[in-house]
């Protein structure tokens, strides 16, 4: 494959809950030219992502042009990219890989930022899923640093019953028999078709099943949607990567240690960036009553929910170009506003 992105090298990472990451490394894309006054706006990725997959937010006469802002693309830990299960040091591999937080991601994106790259200021933090997560943390971590946030489909702390799907997730996956006390020692096959099987019941909503749009798709039947789309997305995971990355999208919480001490509502009242939350009506794990509650606990913050029977995947161009253009349209007047 084409290396199409750079690696930040940031040494060994002191983690939030103890330990350290050795040798950690962040893999990011860069768009558009850096020029004194150009906005920059970062673009975290989301849960078994990686930059390629989400660029479809990126081009010219988009609301992320490259020809008007610097965008920067970072790969979370975890995905595979940057520092993984699968690529990590010598003996930090495996099940050796220490647990991250979302903190820990945001702490290390915003040395890349801030130091590796000089930028002084960051226009927008934009994500979808796990990297809605990340941009509630980057504006409640550094909130003299980032003037907007647009979380998408995402929360600012997990909530329990996100943790329970997780654990139906994580229970389908590790029954693999390759996994062994928790850990993978070979690439999974059956736990990544099991995995697929319940994410495709929790991805999409109800009415999408109800409607039959998998076969406006294409797909000659349910059982053939389960097994080209969703059994497709995760074939090609490292089962340990996948651990990794539910383990950071379960403990993410704003609040958590210091200076917010577990405190939400605290961490939710420190974010002074402008914020433009978009749940989608149908989420089945990222409710908009979730992000209701967090947006009234916000200083400037608006609810617009994306009314799709998309439920959770509502990121996906390539199948849905209405739900994409409704996103794309509300970034795009988000920047404009003074």
């Amino acid at each position: 494959m084409t290396i199409d992105h750079r690696i930040a090298k940031l040494g060994d990472l002191p983690l939030q809950n103890g330990g350290v990451l050795k040798g950690a490394q962040l893999a990011y894309k860069v768009f558009g030219a850096a020029s004194p006054g150009r906005p920059v706006i970062v673009y975290p990725t989301s849960f078994g992502t990686t930059h390629r997959d989400l660029e479809w937010l990126i081009g010219p006469g988009r609301a992320l042009d490259p020809e008007r802002y610097l965008i920067v693309m970072i790969n979370l830990f975890g995905n595979g990219l940057s520092s993984s299960p699968s690529n990590a040091a010598e003996g930090q591999r495996g099940g050796a890989f220490p647990p991250l937080t979302m903190y820990d991601n945001v702490a290390a994106q915003h040395r890349l930022i801030a130091d590796l790259l000089g930028i002084g200021r960051v226009a927008l933090v934009v994500g979808f899923s796990m990297g809605a997560q990340a941009a509630f943390h980057w504006a409640a971590r550094y909130p003299d640093f980032v003037q907007r946030i647009a979380p998408i489909c995402g929360s600012a702390r997990t909530s329990h019953h996100n943790v329970v799907f997780l654990e139906g997730v994580k229970a389908a996956l590790t029954g693999d028999r390759a996994c062994e006390d928790g850990a993978f020692t070979a690439r999974p096959g059956q736990g990544l078709r099991n995995m697929a099987r319940v994410y495709a019941g929790w991805g999409l909503s109800q009415a999408f099943y109800r409607e039959e749009i998998y076969l406006r798709l294409g797909f000659t039947s349910l059982e053939d949607f389960i097994v080209r789309d969703w059994e497709a997305r995760f074939r090609h995971h490292d089962g340990n990567d996948l651990l990794a990355m539910i383990q950071t999208w379960q403990s993410a919480d704003i609040g958590s240690g210091t200076p917010f001490d577990g405190d939400l509502l605290r961490a939710l009242a420190a974010i002074s960036a402008q914020a433009l939350v978009m749940p989608s009506e149908t989420d089945l794990y990222f409710p908009v009553e979730d992000s209701r509650r967090e947006v009234a606990a916000m200083k400037a913050a608006r609810l617009l929910p994306i009314p799709t029977i998309w439920g959770h995947r509502v990121n996906n161009p390539a199948q849905n170009p209405d739900d994409a253009a409704f996103i794309d349209r509300a970034l795009r007047e988000f920047l404009a506003e003074p």
